[in-house]
This record gives C-alpha cells, structure tokens and sequence, in this order.
C-alpha cells in the first residue's frame, strides 16, 4: 500500500513523515523457490483472489518444465476454495497447506520482510509509480544482486518439535 512505512524512530521531539497522498495499492502474490531463491510473482492494482491464484500456479507450471511441483501457502480463503484446487489438481500440483497462525514456516514471508526493508522502509515516494517501480525493480533484481543475504535468510533450517503429548 502506498503510503510511510518507518524503519527506525526514537526521537524526544515530534517528527513529521512526509507520504503521498491517496489510497492506491499495489498487490503482489507471489512463489518462491526454495533452492534457488527466484521468484514468480502475480501482480495487480485491485484484488488478489483465487484468479490470481490459478494465475500463479498456471505460470508455476509453464516455468518449472517438471511434474513435480508442490505449492506451500498459508489458509487464505481464496487459496483454499474449489477453483484453486481444481487448477492445481489439472497442473499436477500438490498443494501443502501451513497450519493457522504460522507465517513463519512460509519462506514467502521472510522474502515479504526482506522487500519492505529494501524498498519501503524510510523511502519517500511522491506518487504511485515510483513506488511501483521501486518494488517491481526490486522482486526482479534481488535474488541476483542480494543473493548472500537471501541465502542467509531463506534458510530451510526450521525447528520441529515432534509429537508433543502431554
């Protein structure tokens, strides 16, 4: 969403953020290789929906040449519903669905941090379009310009806790 986002403020006196004006949102759905840390993204300026979903995975599938793909998403409805799972069942796509409440497990989601701290974090932009752009430049480039400090932080090393019974 166009509008201020603050990096780090600690200040006695008041502070004043300059933002632009206006509601415009620029939303992108996206997916990410887990190995090799691209990135294929479904962007729009109204609504991410199950359209956009089948969307991502038709492209999903016309990028990755091979059967084996499997899709990793949180419990959003519009991921969830019939129309999702009928395309991704046509494209050979398994989906596995995160448990409720854990955005942690999603490497998406550290790369969403890793965006907003490289392009919106303490960055002014007078109208939507350098905002736009600024993002667009950065899905496009980052996984070959910061590729050390994405490997840092898209790690695969998650804790398991096993069978937990009390």
């Amino acid at each position: 969403m166009l509008g201020p986002f603050l990096g780090y403020l600690w200040c006695f006196a008041r502070c004043f953020l300059r933002a632009p004006s206006g509601r415009q949102r620029f939303n992108v759905l996206g997916a990410l290789d887990a190995i090799t840390h691209e990135i294929v993204t479904v962007t729009n300026e109204s609504y991410i929906n199950a359209a956009s979903v089948c969307e991502l995975l038709h492209r999903l599938a016309q990028q990755a040449g091979t059967p084996a793909i499997t899709v990793v998403m949180d419990n959003a409805r519009y991921q969830r519903c019939a129309a999702v799972q009928q395309v991704a069942k046509d494209l050979d796509i398994e989906i596995l669905y995160l448990p409720t409440y854990s955005p942690n497990l999603n490497l998406i989601e550290r790369y969403w941090k890793f965006v907003k701290k490289q392009c919106l974090y303490s960055k002014y932009y007078p109208n939507f379009d350098p905002f736009k752009s600024a993002i667009e430049d950065c899905l496009s480039t980052s996984w070959i310009e910061s590729k050390p400090e994405l490997d840092s932080l898209l790690t695969l090393n998650f804790q398991s806790f096993g069978n937990l019974k009390s």
